[in-house]
């Protein structure tokens, strides 16, 4: 085999390699907004042992009813916590007496902390995204994409390629570029 065709070979292989990477993460953006889940990504260490940093969290939204005592929920602690960040924790106490407004009081705890929160809450809304799965450091890709510079490059780099082999074969087809003259076998 010629260098000019196993180089071909390669770069046909690294094409189809950096495609099968890119429709699986197209599939991870896509796949659970079309399953009804949510996504988010673990940045903090308080859940280590069960989701380490980088951790993508696939949750579905159940009604708040629904929650039972080991659920794993992401949601926005009480204003009062000084918590402005989502905390995806554990439930370990769902109260039967409610607050004024008539909702459950819950208490939740990291799985790496040593104590539950120090803080109880009841949920508003009527539903709440509760854990359902999840995939170890995918969260990394769409923390990195989260800062400009790499989003741009994510974008930039494949569509400047796209358009430099566009150009490419309008030119060649303008017979402006130079064609390779086709190989003659000698005898």
């Amino acid at each position: 085999m010629s260098t000019t065709r196993t180089t071909r070979a390669i770069g046909r292989g690294l094409v189809a390699i950096g495609a099968v990477v890119a429709m699986g993460f197209v599939a991870l953006m896509l796949v659970p907004g079309m399953l009804g889940m949510d996504r988010y990504v673990i940045t903090g260490g308080s859940m280590s042992g069960t989701f380490e940093r980088g951790t993508l969290v696939l949750e579905r939204q159940v009604p708040v009813d629904d929650l039972r005592v080991g659920d794993v929920i992401t949601y926005l602690p009480p204003t009062d916590s000084g918590v402005t960040e989502l905390v995806t924790h554990r439930i370990v106490d769902i109260s039967e007496k409610t607050d004024a407004a008539g909702g459950r009081v819950l208490r939740t705890k990291g799985d790496a902390n040593a104590s539950a929160d120090p803080w109880t809450f009841t949920l508003a809304a009527a539903q709440q995204p509760r854990v359902e799965g999840w995939v170890p450091t995918v969260g990394w890709v769409f923390i990195a994409l989260s800062l400009p510079g790499i989003r741009m490059l994510a974008i930039g780099v494949p569509a400047a390629l796209i358009a430099l082999l566009y150009l490419r074969d309008l030119l060649r087809g303008l017979r402006l570029w130079p064609r390779r003259a086709p190989a003659v076998a000698q005898l």
